[in-house]
């Protein structure tokens, strides 16, 4: 038995298992539960989670699908994917409040979006009382999970996609597709979307339980009455009466159920006849979805085979971000601004001393976000390089948990584990929570390039007698260092978007940007909460753009003139 793989094993099953076994504890008052159906709010808290969380996980899934036919026509891994691989990050280091916080400044009845408008096109003068953000049905909050969790599905799609069996396996299905004539967009969906949308069982999992139980974003555009059950969850278990705290856990567990039924159906709709029918003949069944996406026929030239076909989808997705980073730097740096002035009457930069005054805060999330992420990234990198294949195919359900469960649900869990360990409102207790949060998609980045890895190389280098630890530093490494820095940034990404964790482990005492911006986005400091905000971003979109740095390609020197000798030198 490898001992060191053990030893991994327990350093991730022990806190992981340790908070499971916690939450399910919480969840076992029975008074709790009967408080839990009497209260008025359940239901329809409940039906709004189920309404939203749906809807954006089935757009989201859509628009991915969508996105990937356009981009990867006619062949999977070429320069079109190359391309849309490199578009993805600045999408991924924006986090899920402030994109919430950038739209309410758009959506709101004082809003971006009404003052390009007002008052030549709606004669108004003063804000109109409408629900656009806010709203009783939940569409805000909706259309920033979708704009959120579509690059998330990208993301998941592009790291199936870089497997090379899997890879190698789509081009040759899709060129044979090519020669009975079938275009790119209509050979993708009848042959290859069929076979990656199985492997992303994993992810769309996540993506479900993310958009049924998230918290902060509700919390900044979600519906307040009713509110969403995690956020009326989440509530409750801030409360100081130990009943009611009961009843948050109970609603938690809730939520859980909810989310088991959800995914439950989910995976018997795709199993079930009709469902295979549609899918495996394609989108083309009834002709008219296939002649809109890819503009032919059976036999005759596409349209999305057009070079500039795949950047227009992703183009219009990095145009909504581009609004929203405008709007949070325009909102940071405003003073007076009446409505309907499209642009503020003065200027300041009180925000940002307000916040550079609070350095404390923004060092406090930096540090904690590397640490966790490069916790996480080790961990991972000794998992992969340690322990058996069969280890790792058994063992990825139990490192994706804080995938599939609740946010409230989880972090209760991980709560109850810093109090048993005396870690709560701790350094170590909130390291571990974020780097714990960090775990599944730190792997889930890193596996397929690290899988991957030709294996003939560490065969070729044993060959020349090289130890597997000079290998590693001399090989491998170098040449995944544009995963492993990808990786790392997105860890980082995630531990700066951890809102929940380190409110309830922390105990409060420790204050990032993320839960600064979304206490702000409660009140009416716009432009403190529009700096908090940009913060948000901008620190991820640092650590991308130093992974990509690190992650370029080498550059080799020119080789010598044929009349000049070659120096050379063995490691």
């Amino acid at each position: 038995m490898p001992i060191p793989a053990l030893l991994l094993l327990t350093l991730a099953a022990l806190p992981l298992g340790w908070s499971l076994w916690s939450a399910v504890q919480a969840g076992l008052d029975a008074a709790a539960w009967a408080a839990l159906w009497r209260d008025s709010q359940t239901l329809r808290a409940l039906a709004m989670s189920l309404w939203t969380g749906l809807l954006a996980s089935a757009l989201s899934t859509a628009a991915a699908a969508w996105l990937l036919c356009r981009s990867f026509s006619p062949l999977p891994g070429t320069a079109v994917g190359a391309r849309l691989a490199s578009g993805l990050a600045p999408l991924l280091a924006l986090p899920h409040a402030a994109l919430a916080i950038a739209l309410v400044a758009w959506l709101a009845p004082s809003g971006w979006l009404l003052r390009l408008l007002s008052p030549w096109a709606t004669g108004f003068g003063v804000p109109p009382p409408w629900p656009t953000t806010q709203d009783p049905w939940g569409l805000g909050l909706v259309l920033v999970l979708v704009l959120k969790e579509t690059s998330f599905l990208l993301w998941a799609a592009l790291a199936q996609l870089q497997r090379p069996g899997v890879a190698q396996a789509l081009q040759q299905q899709l060129r044979l597709a090519h020669t009975l004539g079938y275009g790119p967009a209509s050979a993708w969906w009848r042959v290859a979307w069929p076979q990656l949308w199985p492997r992303l069982l994993a992810p769309l999992l996540a993506v479900l339980a993310y958009n049924l139980t998230v918290v902060d974003v509700a919390l900044v555009i979600g519906p307040g009455t009713p509110p969403t059950l995690a956020v009326l969850a989440w509530q409750w278990l801030q409360d100081a009466d130990p009943a009611t705290n009961a009843q948050g856990a109970a609603a938690a567990w809730l939520l859980a159920a909810a989310l088991a039924l959800a995914a439950a159906l989910a995976w018997g709709l795709t199993r079930s006849p009709l469902w295979r029918r549609r899918w495996t003949r394609g989108p083309a069944a009834a002709g008219s979805i296939d002649r809109f996406w890819s503009g032919h026929r059976h036999g005759e030239r596409p349209d999305a085979a057009k070079p500039n076909a795949p950047r227009t989808p992703l183009a219009l997705l990095h145009g909504i971000y581009l609004a929203a980073g405008l709007a949070l730097a325009v909102g940071s740096i405003s003073g007076s601004w009446p409505f309907p002035q499209l642009l503020p009457e003065a200027w300041s930069w009180a925000a940002w001393q307000s916040v550079l005054a609070s350095s404390g805060t923004l060092w406090t999330t930096g540090a904690l976000a590397l640490a966790s992420s490069l916790g996480a990234l080790l961990w991972a990198v000794a998992w992969l390089e340690l322990a058996p294949p069969v280890w790792q195919r058994r063992a990825q359900a139990l490192f994706y948990l804080p995938l599939a469960l609740p946010g409230v649900l989880w972090v209760l869990g991980l709560h109850r584990l810093a109090l048993a360990w005396g870690w709560d409102g701790q350094a170590a207790g909130l390291w571990l929570a974020h780097t714990l949060a960090c775990l599944p998609y730190v792997l889930l980045a890193l596996q397929g390039p690290y899988t991957g890895f030709d294996a003939r190389l560490a065969q070729l280098a044993a060959s020349l007698g090289r130890s597997r630890w000079v290998f590693l530093w001399q090989v491998k490494w170098p040449l995944l260092r544009a995963a492993l820095a990808a990786s790392l940034a997105v860890g980082f990404a995630v531990s700066v978007a951890q809102y929940l964790p380190t409110l309830f482990v922390g105990a409060g005492r420790f204050n990032t940007v993320t839960t600064e911006a979304v206490t702000l986005a409660a009140g009416g400091q716009r432009s403190l909460t529009a700096a908090y905000a940009g913060l948000q971003w901008l620190l991820p979109v640092l650590m991308f753009a130093l992974a990509a740095w690190l992650g370029r390609a080498r550059r080799w020197p020119q080789a010598a003139p044929a009349d000049q000798p070659v120096k050379c030198s063995l490691p």
